[in-house]
């Protein structure tokens, strides 16, 4: 693994792979405007050429040097940044032309808000994910209304007040357990994190002394986002605009859940005894060197230092050897269709994760609990 040095980050050059989500505008409008074979575009261009582009490029195992400034860092931030309003005017831009000006067939319609909700997902949900960690009020609030335009604003508390300090352990529901189906993940997700999420929060309001209605919970934020969202969709396509945006969303929250399987897929913390665990290391989230499917995802595939360090930017994380943290054998584009076909995921993943806890718990002898999610919840969770 190569380190790069500061002078190397801050080049434009090295942040611009980065920005190549900034391709899907086009693409969505050429879907939008053209409607037929066009409105496939989306999905093609964030599952099909990138798992290509993952195969000719193949992996980058450099890392920027962590110490790096924050001002070396302004190219990457960037994107980040200006996202929000991109999406935005994608989605409603789209909700506005295809009820207003030039109606396109069911299928094209279905198919159209299908990529869009893809992209929301692949693209918006992971800048909104690098938002969220981020101490700046401005960044958090951007990543607010990312969420917030595929209704999944409590994902901001889940994210930061569970599954980081409870993955890998019963108390998270997305760690996917081994043996476990996407769609049966899929659906636990949905039924369990929204409740994590508002336990959560109110558990932090008690600590402080505030009732669960004061100002400070955000679930009031959250709500009054999603609500004007929910608006905006009517305002700019009728029930109709409102049917098309809950449909991209539903899609945004699928492709988000399909990645987050993906990323701890059997990967267990060991259980030390009453309700107690070990920390979280690298080693409990399953890592993606391939550089093209980085440059879309703005390198979340290097899940394991994200845990290791969750305050850590895009462009600092670091790309974690074998002997340290597992290595998924494609990139998430690829490894997300085999989710969709659970024969094939489990061939390809199962092996890996027994010989994962081969590899760092040999005494382990019993994996029944893990598998079933049954062990104790860690001592002080919510």
């Amino acid at each position: 693994m190569r380190i790069l040095p500061p002078s190397e980050v801050r080049n434009l050059r090295h942040a611009l792979p980065f920005w190549l989500s900034l391709l899907t505008v086009p693409l969505a409008w050429a879907g939008i405007v053209k409607g037929g074979w066009a409105v496939f575009l989306l999905p093609l261009f964030t599952w099909g050429l990138f798992d290509i582009l993952d195969y000719l490029l193949g992996l980058n195992s450099d890392s920027a040097d962590p110490q790096t400034a924050e001002k070396d860092l302004f190219w990457y931030r960037l994107i980040t940044l200006i996202w929000a309003p991109i999406q935005l005017s994608i989605q409603f831009g789209a909700i506005w032309y295809v009820t207003r000006v030039s109606p396109l067939a069911a299928w094209e319609l279905v198919a159209l808000f299908f990529g869009i909700g893809v992209i929301a997902g692949a693209v918006g949900i992971v800048h909104a994910h690098e938002l969220l960690h981020q101490r700046n009020r401005g960044e958090r609030w951007l990543g607010d209304i990312l969420l917030a335009s595929v209704l999944y604003s409590h994902f901001r508390s889940e994210h930061l007040l569970v599954h980081h300090r409870h993955v890998g352990t019963s108390r998270d529901a997305v760690s996917a357990r081994y043996n476990e189906g996407f769609h049966r993940f899929f659906l636990r997700v949905l039924s369990s994190c929204p409740g994590s999420a508002w336990r959560a929060e109110r558990a932090m309001l008690a600590r402080a002394g505030r009732p669960v209605w004061h100002p400070t919970n955000p679930f009031w934020r959250y709500g009054a986002l999603q609500a004007l969202m929910i608006c905006a969709a009517f305002a700019f396509g009728g029930w109709l605009g409102v049917a098309l945006f809950l449909w991209q969303a539903l899609v945004a929250i699928w492709q988000l859940e399909l990645v987050n399987y993906i990323e701890h897929y059997g990967l267990t913390r060991r259980h030390l005894g009453e309700g107690r665990y070990e920390h979280v290391l690298p080693r409990h989230s399953w890592n993606a060197s391939h550089r093209a499917s980085n440059w879309l995802l703005i390198n979340l595939q290097r899940h394991s230092d994200h845990h290791y360090k969750p305050d850590r930017r895009f462009p600092l994380l670091q790309a974690h050897e074998a002997d340290v943290a597992p290595q998924l054998p494609h990139g998430y584009p690829t490894m997300g269709v085999l989710a969709l076909i659970p024969p094939l995921w489990r061939r390809a993943m199962n092996p890996r994760v027994r010989a994962w806890r081969r590899r760092f718990y040999p005494d382990i002898t019993d994996w029944s609990g893990y598998n079933r999610g049954t062990l104790p919840h860690p001592r002080g969770s919510d």
